[in-house]
């Protein structure tokens, strides 16, 4: 069997290349070392003006990290990917590869706050115009590309409002106005078990593979997609002499570890998810549920085209806003109360004063993030005990 034949469940497990190891170990082995010995002179200069394959420093290049790249790129249909140090350190290095001074950056308005700080606070500091509109109006996105974008960005599933978008259409208006502008989506929520951007115009797909890629709360780390002449780019640019945020050999390994059971988590996750939002549906104290599987939800068809299933991930809101939910989420024990998403456990926040509160009160009402929204990460346990704990929250706010 060929691997480009493989099925995706497969390819978590087969997929990419495989390191070379005399000892033909099972599990790739973990290259701890910072730089590679040249058998030449003349062969270090090969390799240093990119005429020879091979390895030249961890920063820019390792064997285990290879192939953790080569194992993502076949799952999102890429021709190549690179890893980086978290997930933020892959969203900044591509961009700065991509933008220059004097360049536009058009973005939706509902972003992982982190990314929308960078792009809003951080890279209009040197000469690069932002632009914030609602990707949910395609109209308006037209409207809002320049002679002088450089890239279109934004999350499907977005972080926290499980907002959805249309990525052929988003990638389509964007090529049809200019081929040359990179459309780049933050796949982490959907992964790419459930959703390949790529195969439906995108650019560049980015993940926090700190999330569903490795899947157990225990590494910090980021990927991106592309074409094999892009992401060479990326490597040798960005990372090599823009960031230097390269990942370590020791988090390539454990997120190789995680990609196995990818599949296996991730239709737990959804399933878990599912029956959450059943229950949720039955509370009189919530007041909106935000999921992608909803037909109430308002773009729940384009995630029916888009996605195979509808993610782990649920924002609802209570009755009674901040006080009810800082009460809520104060008598949970079960769901840890923390930042992250797409481990084992249960995670549950409140991103207005957490991972959002760095938007501005105005920036997360345009964005549609209320002072009440609460997001949960389903995790792995058994629905009952989820729902016990639920119970607890919901009794605590009567």
């Amino acid at each position: 069997m060929s691997k480009g034949n493989m099925g995706f469940i497969t390819k978590t497990i087969h997929g990419g290349i495989r390191i070379d190891d005399p000892h033909n170990a099972l599990a790739t082995p973990i290259y701890q070392t910072s730089t590679y010995i040249f058998d030449t002179a003349e062969q270090g200069a090969r390799r240093f003006a990119l005429e020879e394959e091979g390895f030249i420093y961890s920063r820019f290049g390792n064997p285990t990290t290879a192939v953790l790249e080569s194992r993502v790129a076949a799952l999102e249909n890429a021709e190549a990917a690179v890893s980086f140090s978290s997930g933020m350190a892959a969203i900044t290095t591509v961009i700065y590869s991509i933008c220059k001074a004097g360049d536009h950056i058009l973005a939706d308005k509902t972003l992982y706050a982190c990314t929308f700080t960078y792009l809003v606070h951080g890279l209009t500091n040197f000469g690069i115009e932002v632009s914030i509109v609602d990707f949910a109006n395609l109209e308006e996105v037209k409207a809002s590309l320049k002679e002088n974008t450089s890239l279109v960005y934004f999350e499907t599933p977005a972080n926290p409002t499980m907002k959805i978008i249309d990525i052929q259409a988003i990638s389509d208006i964007t090529h049809n106005f200019n081929k040359d502008i990179k459309v780049m989506i933050d796949n982490t929520f959907a992964t790419p078990y459930l959703q390949r951007p790529l195969d439906l115009g995108c650019d560049v797909s980015v993940h926090s593979a700190t999330k569903y890629l490795n899947g157990h709360g225990d590494v910090i780390a980021g990927i991106a997609c592309g074409t094999e002449e892009f992401m060479a780019h990326v490597r040798f640019f960005g990372l090599k002499d823009m960031t230097g945020a390269a990942q370590s050999a020791m988090d390539s390994f454990l997120v190789l570890r995680g990609l196995k059971t990818l599949t296996l988590r991730v239709d737990r996750h959804c399933e878990i998810a599912t029956k959450l939002v059943e229950y949720l549906q039955t509370k009189p104290q919530v007041e909106k549920i935000y999921y992608p599987g909803l037909e109430t939800h308002p773009n729940h068809e384009i995630a029916k085209k888009q996605m195979a299933q509808f993610g782990g991930l649920i924002g609802f809101e209570l009755k009674g806003g901040l006080e009810s939910g800082k009460t809520f989420l104060n008598n949970l024990g079960l769901c840890k109360l923390t930042v992250s998403l797409g481990d084992a456990e249960t995670l549950i926040q409140h991103p207005a004063s957490m991972t959002h509160a760095i938007y501005t009160p105005a920036e997360r009402r345009a964005a549609g993030i209320s002072e009440g929204l609460i997001r949960l990460s389903a995790g792995l346990e058994d629905i009952e005990d989820i729902i016990e704990d639920l119970e607890r929250g919901f009794f605590s706010i009567g």
